[in-house]
């Protein structure tokens, strides 16, 4: 009897190490492709860029009225690309997370770019063993002590964009 209890201890082990192993493993495996999409535009490689998006990914921007799906979101950026340079961000900080059955990944990371902090957060799918960013959110961040300078800033912009929005 020990010896089977033994046996299930050591056995639920190696399971629990496996289990996290590939975890970790599938972690690493999204921040590379975080990481490498992220250099594709710096390095203005659109064929690249945009192959680690799903051919159903949105692409949410920093202003209001970036809401893009793939396409519209190459025919906006492809301009970028051609002259060489399109944008430059780096993870400072990033949070990834699965679902249960590991097809779904989802995360939050805070970049380094020309707009200084920004924070990007999104979702991934596997698609044919593959993972693929579907949805990305580029947000820029605001420092609370600064809010009401940038409302200011942009009321006369976005008071007419909310008018329009409300019709």
């Amino acid at each position: 009897m020990k010896e089977l209890f033994l046996l299930l201890i050591t056995l639920s082990q190696i399971s629990l190490t496996s289990l996290t192993q590939k975890q970790t493993s599938e972690k690493q495996a999204v921040a590379t492709i975080l990481d490498n999409w992220h250099k594709a535009a710096s390095e203005a490689n659109f064929e690249k860029y945009f192959g680690y998006l799903s051919d159903e990914s949105i692409f949410i921007g920093t202003d209001a009225t970036e809401n893009w799906d793939k396409k519209a979101f190459q025919k906006f950026a492809k301009p970028y690309f051609d002259r060489g340079r399109a944008w430059n961000f780096k993870a400072l900080e990033r949070n990834i997370y699965f679902s249960k059955d590991g097809k779904t990944a989802w995360f939050d990371e805070l970049l380094d770019t020309q707009m200084k902090i920004c924070r990007g957060s999104g979702v991934l799918v596997k698609e044919n063993k593959v993972w693929k960013i579907k949805h990305y959110v580029l947000s820029m961040t605001v420092p609370n002590d600064n809010v009401d300078d940038v409302v200011k800033i942009k009321t006369p912009i976005e008071d007419t964009l909310i008018q329009k929005l409300k019709k």
